[in-house]
């Protein structure tokens, strides 16, 4: 639950109060917040045991800083004028609200090298322009806005309630990222990174291997989307944004759980017709209808197999790294424990190349080595599955290659996201993102 203003203790309680009575449903946000006053020391780069504090900062750190939960306020903060704290904080609340650190570090985990700095100016320049249209705040001199970054890219800028309803940060990185190299700029880059001021870079996402679970940042994200839609129908003409721009925060459902509910619905027990056991009804009515007439044999239902078998099938020709590879083995495990389900490891390229079986609760597929290289062939590997007469098989590959057998059981492709173009031959594809 939020705090509510009277007993919040901090630096920028007066800008809060103040986005408040202006935009009482958008300003409102402020609240679900949490604000740290940094005392002298960290905010110049220090540490105070045992106090919340961001990531390092740069040596020209911003009056404000944020690392996508907390907003953290520096000394120098408070000798601001009132109309420039509101736009701070302002600013600072629509980063969190819109996840600009998480997803910074969601674009690292998927390309890779993504430059803070660049980043930060397009997370900025959408902010920005989302309340460049409030006349009770001040935006600092240096800020940029969209439409100097759409300028960059050549052609005619489109105004911006169009812009913000057509651009969300990681598209407008995408397009203004031009670097050749790690430490060079393009000619886009040169000129993004030299718009504003060295004291702008108010992101301080995670380092990488910080971040949260995928499931929790996806229910973080579905929450403050939510709560930015009914705060700007709340506030209507007096909100905070300029519209429902596009960067709201996106619920992506984690690839795990969609791994989890489909090998679950897979791994459900199944009944099939027993004609050695009635069914319930049959022994209800002992077999009769009435004193004189006998009811027509009904069979009953049993288990098809006392334990569900799930088939995983790796392809080893070099597709898939290490990293992705223990992710995939850690949930496996984790879902064959908790449906105590056998487990057929089936490993290969062209061909077969290690078989293990594991009972229910003993899969350890992370003390396996997978070893290969060549092409990919899986028509072999799903007839050495169909020797195990599995519930439902995960391939985990890239697609590249042949599938020559179908099997009756269902098969679940799942593909790095380098590779989420390829098409499956039949059975349903997870993007493993």
């Amino acid at each position: 639950m939020p705090e509510s203003v009277a007993t919040l203790g901090h630096r920028g309680t007066r800008a809060i109060q103040r986005m408040v009575e202006f935009a009482p449903a958008t300003g409102g946000l402020a609240l679900w917040v949490r604000h740290v006053d940094l005392p002298a020391a960290v905010a110049d780069g220090g540490r105070t045991p045992g106090t919340a504090e961001p990531p390092e900062a740069p040596p020209a750190a911003p009056p404000v800083v944020t690392d996508g939960s907390c907003i953290f306020y520096a000394p120098e903060f408070t000798g601001l004028p009132l109309p420039q704290q509101v736009g701070w904080v302002a600013h600072e609340v629509l980063h969190i609200a819109l996840r600009h650190p998480q997803r910074y570090c969601e674009l690292r985990r998927v390309i890779g090298d993504v430059d803070l700095v660049l980043f930060n100016r397009c997370a900025d320049a959408i902010v920005n322009s989302t309340l460049a249209h409030l006349s009770w705040l001040r935006l600092p001199a240096s800020a940029v806005y969209l439409e100097q970054l759409l300028a960059l890219l050549g052609g005619a800028v489109p105004p911006v309630e169009r812009a913000l309803l057509e651009w969300d940060v990681e598209r407008l990185y995408r397009a203004l990222d031009d670097r050749p190299a790690r430490d060079r700029d393009g000619s886009r880059s040169a000129r993004l990174r030299a718009m504003g001021a060295a004291d702008d870079a108010d992101l301080m996402p995670a380092a990488p291997g910080e971040t949260s679970a995928p499931e929790m940042e996806a229910e973080h994200a579905r929450e403050w989307s939510e709560r930015l839609i009914r705060a700007h129908a709340g506030d209507a003409e007096f909100s905070m944004l300029r519209c429902l721009i596009a960067d709201l925060p996106r619920t992506r459902t984690p690839w795990e759980q969609v791994l989890r509910t489909l090998l679950a619905r897979g791994l459900a027990p199944k009944r099939a017709l027993s004609w050695s056991r009635p069914t319930r009804s049959y022994i209800a009515n002992q077999g009769r209808l009435g004193p004189h007439r006998r009811l027509p044999w009904e069979p009953g239902f049993s288990a098809s197999k006392p334990v569900p078998r799930l088939a995983v099938i790796v392809d080893v020709s070099g597709s898939v790294d290490a990293a992705l590879m223990e992710r995939f083995a850690r949930e496996i495990e984790a879902i064959t424990r908790r449906l105590e389900a056998g487990l057929i490891l089936i490993v290969g390229d062209d061909r077969v190349r290690h078989v293990a079986r594991f009972e229910p609760g003993h899969s350890d597929l992370r003390d396996i080595e997978f070893h290969g290289g060549g092409g990919t062939d899986f028509t072999p590997l799903l007839e050495a599955a169909e020797e195990h007469r599995p519930d439902i098989a995960v391939v985990l590959t890239d697609l590249q290659g042949p599938a020559r057998h179908r099997p009756r059981w269902p098969v679940i492709w799942a593909v790095p996201q380098a590779h989420q173009g390829a098409t499956q031959p039949f059975g349903r594809k997870l993007v493993l993102s």
